[in-house]
């Protein structure tokens, strides 16, 4: 059959692509931006790309018309203060678009909507599936609460609070309860229900077999790592206090901070669990799910992370759009350096950031990402998904990926930091060397004020960086 996959440079979609592969599915791949697609190699031949925007309906016109299914994957929580606005008529142009195809089944993944005063974030999501189910075709819903698995958005910030917390002193949304679900399950969820005739215009919650308080996910989170932990519950704390509480201590924006402050005073717990006995799923534990989270961390073998996507970081741009590097009215910071092993310089460079560091001077490099949290932005907490392998669209701390070529010996990243300006951080080899090239182009007077202040420490980072990237040893 042939299934068109929107979301698919998502958390989910990375991985939903794969198993529909594997079931001898045809898939159509809906993208915003083709640069930011980096499929396993091992299926390129058996996918399509088609580069559409949602919210264009003229772009939705390549969707191909002989297309049976469809999965709708995308929401825009943290890109935009409207939202709501935004993902209605996404929706609203996708149903239009797929009325002039041959489609039998749209399926949806929402969240639990089961309460009467619904979030803002939730009910959002409650006006999508409205749209959607009005087309002419069967909408499958699917609707999970916390979803917990490597690189995911609720997992990385439960791991944030409880390894770098010995004490917490918390707002009483922790006392919510929910119902996590371990991403491999939704993974199930999703596949299985394809096709499957007793789904069709129906929507189901699903989730674990653990109830719990936010308060019992971080505790059992810290049991699950043999970590002591006191939490301690206070009702005082306002949602904006809570939305800089979280922000500040997790790798999270403030914009997705606050939805999921807002999301958590709602409790999301599943009406029934009939849709188990229709797929035959037994979904896993809240511990089994932290432990196979674990394992793929552990053998760094993260398919996707929440964190490479726009939402991280607040911005939402085109990768095409900044590519080529400006020079006109720019400062830029030059060097060059003779390596002596071009395979062990590729390898450090490729290996540039979170857990590794930046190889020199680390400490101002964390004091720069502290600044940035501090005037809004994303700080270096994002770290990066894998530890070795860089694609065009990683995060990689308070930098996005523009372009990564391993042969070709080039790697471009573009700064998400809060910055009176734009800038680019580019190493390439050419011959012999490492050259080493920040670029940055102003904004205003303010702009180049913050390049002459910032001058004497960039003189430090960026020698010391390139002599220990071609310097014939591991660090």
């Amino acid at each position: 059959m042939k299934i068109l996959l929107t979301g698919a440079t998502g958390y989910i979609g990375k991985r939903l692509l794969p198993v529909l592969v594997e079931a001898g599915h045809e898939v159509v791949c809906c993208v915003r931006d083709v640069q930011r697609f980096n499929p396993p190699r091992s299926i390129r031949h058996k996918i399509s790309v088609i580069e559409i925007d949602l919210l264009n309906e003229e772009s939705l016109k390549i969707i191909p018309k002989d297309i049976d299914g469809a999965y709708y994957l995308v929401h825009s929580m943290s890109s935009s203060d409207n939202y709501e606005t935004l993902e209605k008529s996404s929706a609203v142009n996708f149903r239009n678009a797929l009325e002039k195809t041959n489609i039998k089944q749209v399926i949806y993944l929402s969240g639990i909507v089961n309460e009467s005063e619904l979030s803002k974030h939730l009910n959002s999501r409650k006006d999508v599936e409205i749209e959607l189910s009005k087309g002419g075709y069967g909408l499958t819903t699917l609707r999970a609460g916390i979803i917990i698995g490597s690189g995911s958005a609720s997992f990385e910030i439960i791991r944030d609070l409880v390894e770098k917390l010995p004490i917490m002193v918390a707002p009483k949304w922790l006392k919510t309860k929910c119902q996590p679900i371990g991403v491999t399950d939704v993974i199930a969820f999703l596949s299985k229900s394809l096709f499957n005739p007793e789904t069709y215009n129906q929507n189901f919650d699903i989730g674990g077999p653990d109830v719990l308080s936010y308060k019992q996910m971080l505790l059992g989170f810290a049991k699950c790592r043999n970590l002591k932990r006191s939490i301690f519950v206070v009702p005082v704390m306002t949602p904006r206090l809570s939305s800089y509480w979280l922000y500040f201590v997790t790798s999270t924006s403030y914009k997705l901070a606050v939805s999921l402050v807002n999301s958590m005073k709602v409790e999301v717990i599943c009406r029934d669990n009939k849709i188990n006995s229709i797929l035959e799923i037994e979904p896993h534990s809240y511990e089994e799910a932290l432990k196979k989270a674990f394992n793929k961390i552990e053998n760094n073998a993260i398919i996707s992370s929440w964190k490479d996507s726009y939402s991280s970081s607040g911005i939402s741009f085109d990768i095409t759009d900044f590519i080529q590097v400006p020079t006109f009215g720019c400062f830029i910071d030059h060097r060059k350096s003779k390596m002596s092993d071009r395979k062990l310089c590729l390898n450090k460079i490729w290996s540039i950031g979170g857990e590794t560091g930046w190889y020199y001077a680390n400490w101002l490099w964390k004091l720069r990402g502290v600044l940035d949290k501090i005037a809004g932005g994303v700080g270096l907490r994002r770290g990066r998904t894998n530890l070795t392998s860089i694609n065009t669209g990683d995060a990689v701390d308070f930098w996005r990926v523009l372009y990564a070529n391993k042969n070709e010996g080039r790697l471009l990243l573009f700064a998400e930091m809060k910055l009176p300006g734009e800038a680019w951080l580019e190493f390439k080899i050419v011959g012999d060397q490492l050259e080493q090239t920040a670029t940055f182009r102003p904004l205003g007077l303010w702009g180049r004020l913050y390049w002459y202040l910032v001058l004497p420490f960039h003189g430090i980072i960026f020698r010391g960086m390139l002599k220990k990237l071609t310097k014939h040893n591991k660090k």
